[in-house]
């Protein structure tokens, strides 16, 4: 056995028993079964999950018999395609049926048949560093299509033709683009080749599986990589055209900066600055935000004189693209109102000039940004590309003291909890009216004088809430 090997199957031990019993369960009931892909893969990089994946000869209502009783928990979500779920301590084991899987080409789902051997099973699979498979409980090494070389190589090749494998399954082609980003590898010529001609195969994959896909990339440790080869491939064309539509954008006379290449640094940027999130990393909402912030700016460009060049309001306008495009992709709610709200404030802080905000002004920004403050520091830092060393020194302390004031003003204001010194109930008892349209404008005018003013009190409060409904009135 090579020396590889050997050291992939000593990795292997150290996920016993759990592998161990799994083997004998099946191999005792008359059925193969092996670790298979990812995590094989994994074990040769060094690269430890508790995600495991095996296939078997058995069909899944077999599976789900067989690790019922012997894991903590069984699901069935995956069964309709083969797979059956479960959790084992602190493992999460996911067993598939030996299978086919191929796309008819008007359809946007895979059809399913079961296969009978773990080859056939693997030819099917979609890269050679995934086709590799250790049997159980023999732990016999398998790789029929040369993965662990691709590995030593850090390469990325189909078991058989590129053209076949993505026209089997077209998504297989962003795949290449997210192992790319998530290992560093370097697609095959021919992988890169097939990629291009077939680039407009994608349109009949779901929504939803692109998303998936996506989502993964960019939060891949290289994102970068994954997200040029999706640009020079035609493949973004079609995923998010916004984003190869940035390279139109420097002029034949050079007089503004790349902004496609401007949005990449942006992402870098934005990665270097995650640590400071106190949401789990790596965070899809920032880095999207910052890849996407500037996509405004073709629909915004105008020239004005000889040098100058402006995008005005390409804030406004990069926001409400983002937003299509993420319904489009099947985005949650959530995530499509937090990356555009990150987009249309993402210029604010550039009205803050030398320091000369008044409170009132930063309450506002505060207000603005409201749950996504965190995230808006780091766009707006990471926005901050310019190679001129004393701007950039300057932009950054300008932001040092802006989140200082910030910092300040919470101390003092509670800005967290940003609302009017009287609520809606106390509104009503003090004008002696109902609920109505009244109460709201009421509430807006208490919450401006707030933002202005800081911190009023119950009782100035009051007085200038009567103030206000005796000229209304």
């Amino acid at each position: 056995m090579p020396a590889a090997q050997r050291r992939a199957v000593q990795a292997l031990l150290e996920l016993a028993p759990v592998v161990d019993e799994l083997g004998h369960r099946f191999a005792d009931a008359g059925h193969e079964i092996a670790l298979v892909g990812g995590p094989v893969r994994d074990i040769l990089l060094g690269r430890g999950s508790k995600d495991l994946d095996f296939t078997t000869s058995a069909h899944p209502d077999v599976i789900e018999r067989l690790l019922s009783g012997w894991a903590d928990h069984v699901w069935d979500i995956g069964k309709a395609f083969g797979t059956i779920g479960s959790r084992k301590g602190e493992w999460v084991l996911e067993v598939t049926t030996y299978r086919s899987e191929t796309y008819d080409p008007t359809s946007r789902k895979p059809e399913v048949s079961y296969g009978d051997s773990l080859e056939g099973d693997l030819a099917r699979r979609d890269f050679a560093m995934n086709a590799m498979a250790v049997r159980l409980p023999s732990r016999q090494f398998v790789d029929p299509h040369g993965g662990m070389e691709d590995v030593a190589h850090q390469r990325i090749r189909t078991p058989g033709t590129p053209e076949d494998s993505f026209s089997d399954d077209p998504l297989r082609m962003m795949r290449a683009a997210r192992f790319a980003a998530q290992l560093g590898f370097t697609p095959d010529p021919a992988v890169v080749t097939a990629m291009t001609a077939m680039a407009d195969r994608i349109t009949i994959v779901s929504a939803e599986r692109v998303r998936d896909e996506l989502e993964k990339l960019i939060c891949a440790d290289h994102p970068r990589i994954g997200l040029d080869l999706l640009v020079s491939t035609g493949l973004a064309e079609h995923v998010l055209p916004e984003l190869p539509a940035l390279r139109l954008m420097k002029d034949e006379h050079h007089r503004h900066k790349d902004v496609y290449e401007h949005s990449l640094t942006v992402l870098d940027q934005a990665i270097d600055l995650e640590s400071r999130l106190s949401v789990e990393t790596p965070d899809f909402v920032v880095r999207f935000a910052a890849l996407i912030h500037d996509i405004g700016k073709p629909k915004t460009l105008k020239f004005e004189g000889a040098r100058k060049v402006t995008f005005h309001h390409h804030d406004v306008v990069g926001a409400k693209l983002a937003r299509k495009r993420m319904k489009a992709l099947r985005f949650s709610n959530e995530q499509i109102e937090q990356v555009s709200k990150l987009i249309e404030l993402h210029l604010r802080f550039h009205g803050y000039g030398d320091g000369e905000w008044t409170d009132s002004a930063v309450r506002r920004y505060v207000r603005d940004a409201g749950d996504q403050l965190e995230r808006l520091h780091i766009l707006t830092r990471a926005d901050c590309t310019t190679r001129n060393r004393r701007k950039a020194d300057s932009l950054r302390a300008a932001y040092d003291d802006l989140e200082t004031r910030i910092e300040r003003l919470q101390e003092q204001e509670e800005l967290d909890a940003l609302r009017p010194d009287l609520d809606g109930n106390q509104i009503m008892q003090i004008l002696a009216i109902g609920p109505g349209r009244e109460v709201g404008e009421a509430y807006k005018f208490l919450m401006e004088l707030r933002l202005d003013q800081g911190p009023l009190g119950e009782d100035r409060a009051r007085e200038e809430l009567l103030n206000w409904w005796s000229q209304r009135s």
